[in-house]
C-alpha cells in the first residue's frame, strides 16, 4: 500500500466501522504497528475479502506493538448521535492501548479529542499502514458482534448484511419491527417503531 511516511516515535492508526448500519454498536481500533514486523497486505478493510481480513486481523494482533477495540453501543449512537459516538469510541481505542501515542492518525475529516495530537487523513485507510490495520481491527470485530447479534434476533439476517438497509433488512424491519439491537434514531427503524 502506499504509505505516508510516518513521523519518529509511536504513532497509532485510527479507524471505525458500522456507521451506516440501522443496527449494532459503532466500533473503533487503534493499532501502533511494530516497524521491525511489517505486515504485507494491509489495506482499507472494505477492499479486502473477509477471509484475508480476518488473517490480516490475527496477524495484526500478533505483531503490532499495541492495539485496542473499543464500541459506543447502540444507546450511546440514539443520544448523542452517530457522529459523536464514532468519535466517542475512537477515543475509547487510544485510551485502551498499552503503549501512550506520540500521535493518532485518524481516518476521516474529524478527529476525537485525544490526550495526544490528531490528524485527520481522508482515505487514510488505504494509504497509511496503522490506519488501515485499525480498520481491519475494526471491521472484524464488528462483524463478530454482528454475528452474535444475528444469534439473538435472527429474522433480522444480520449474517447476512451486518445492520446495513438492504432489502432483505428494511422488509424483516417492515415485518418484525425493530429489536433491541436497532437504532432507534434512525429513520429506517424510527418508521417502524412507531407502528
Amino acid at each position: 500500500m502506499p504509505s505516508l511516511r510516518l513521523p519518529e516515535g509511536l504513532t497509532c492508526g485510527v479507524d471505525e466501522a458500522g456507521r451506516g448500519p440501522l443496527a449494532g454498536p459503532v466500533v473503533a481500533a487503534a493499532v501502533i504497528l511494530d516497524p521491525k514486523k511489517p505486515i504485507d497486505g494491509l489495506n482499507d478493510s472494505k477492499k479486502l475479502s473477509a477471509k484475508r481480513r480476518a488473517e490480516l486481523a490475527v496477524e495484526i494482533r500478533a505483531r503490532a506493538l499495541a492495539w485496542a477495540v473499543a464500541e459506543a453501543s447502540v444507546e450511546e449512537i440514539d443520544r448523542i448521535n452517530i457522529l459523536q459516538a464514532s468519535l466517542l469510541a475512537m477515543r475509547r481505542a487510544v485510551d485502551g492501548l498499552a503503549a501512550r501515542p506520540r500521535l493518532a492518525l485518524v481516518d476521516g475529516n474529524r478527529c476525537p479529542r485525544l490526550d495526544c495530537p490528531a490528524e485527520a487523513i481522508v482515505g487514510g485507510d488505504g494509504k497509511v499502514a496503522p490506519i488501515a490495520a485499525a480498520s481491519i481491527l475494526a471491521k472484524t470485530a464488528r462483524d463478530a458482534g454482528m454475528l452474535a447479534l444475528h444469534a439473538a434476533y435472527p429474522v433480522y439476517g444480520f449474517d447476512r448484511h451486518k445492520g446495513y438497509p438492504t432489502a432483505f433488512h428494511l422488509e424483516a424491519l417492515r415485518l418484525h419491527g425493530p429489536s433491541p439491537a436497532h437504532r432507534r434514531s434512525f429513520a429506517p427503524v424510527a418508521q417502524w417503531a412507531l407502528c
